[in-house]
């Protein structure tokens, strides 16, 4: 994630940049509620069940701004485009592991 980016409110800020003494994995702390993934710029409700499934949300929960809409399909489609129909079994590009796909083409993103 860029040391950069901003957040909608001060809350989410501190949900995306916490890091917990006690939990290296933060789908195992139960004190983070949200997760964002930089690479499909996606954010999710986190399930605390054990694993690392989260449900993708379009809302800010505490300031209630709409959030971007997930690049996931996009990213798909710009994949497939390039050849790569299992990209999670594939090796990708580098840029497709991290946001650089789409904030190279929408700088400012």
């Amino acid at each position: 994630m860029d040391n950069n980016q901003r957040f909608c409110c001060d809350m989410m800020t501190s949900q995306i940049q916490h890091r917990c003494p006690d939990h290296s994995d933060l789908f195992d702390c139960p004190d983070v509620l949200i997760t964002y993934r930089a690479q499909f710029d996606e954010y999710g409700l986190i399930i605390h069940d054990g694993g690392s499934s989260s449900i993708t949300i379009s809302f800010c929960p505490w300031c209630g701004t709409r959030l971007p809409e997930s690049k996931y399909e996009r990213w798909c489609d710009e994949l497939a485009v390039l050849g790569f129909d299992e990209p999670s079994e594939q090796a990708i590009p580098d840029a497709y592991n991290t946001d650089a796909w789409y904030r190279e083409k929408s700088p400012g993103l």
